[in-house]
């Protein structure tokens, strides 16, 4: 992705809450890569994810016009919980490291257990 002008603050540097937007986007993009559509699952199963706990380390600044790359990636889930870590690079800089537990949730609110096919393909974003 790319840094544009409303990412920054008036130095032209990333806003750190920008930050989570990108990994969101990201989080969405690698659904997407294993073949589910966010509208899809909760159509399908009635569920939703929901950020539980979210740790941010910031490492370096992007900034103004930087072409970034978030790589991501799934621990195996459990029961409704689901672990992933996520990189934000800017060619071979390290910038941001995320890791971010999810939490699958029914349409009542409640969690719910990941489906079965859901978990299976989750384990496909293996490595960061």
């Amino acid at each position: 992705m790319r840094v544009y002008y409303e990412d920054t603050d008036a130095a032209g540097i990333v806003y750190y809450a920008n930050y989570l937007k990108f990994i969101e986007r990201a989080r969405t993009e690698a659904l997407l890569a294993i073949g589910f559509r966010q509208t899809e699952l909760r159509a399908r199963y009635g569920l939703v994810f929901a950020v539980r706990e979210i740790t941010v380390r910031y490492l370096a600044p992007a900034r103004l016009e930087d072409q970034l790359v978030v790589r991501t990636a799934s621990e195996a889930p459990r029961g409704a919980r689901l672990e992933m870590a996520q990189e934000i690079w800017r060619g071979d800089t390290l910038l941001v490291r995320a890791r971010v537990t999810l939490a699958c949730l029914g349409p009542d609110g409640r969690p719910l257990r990941i489906p079965a096919d859901v978990a299976d393909a989750l384990t496909r974003l293996a490595t960061v």
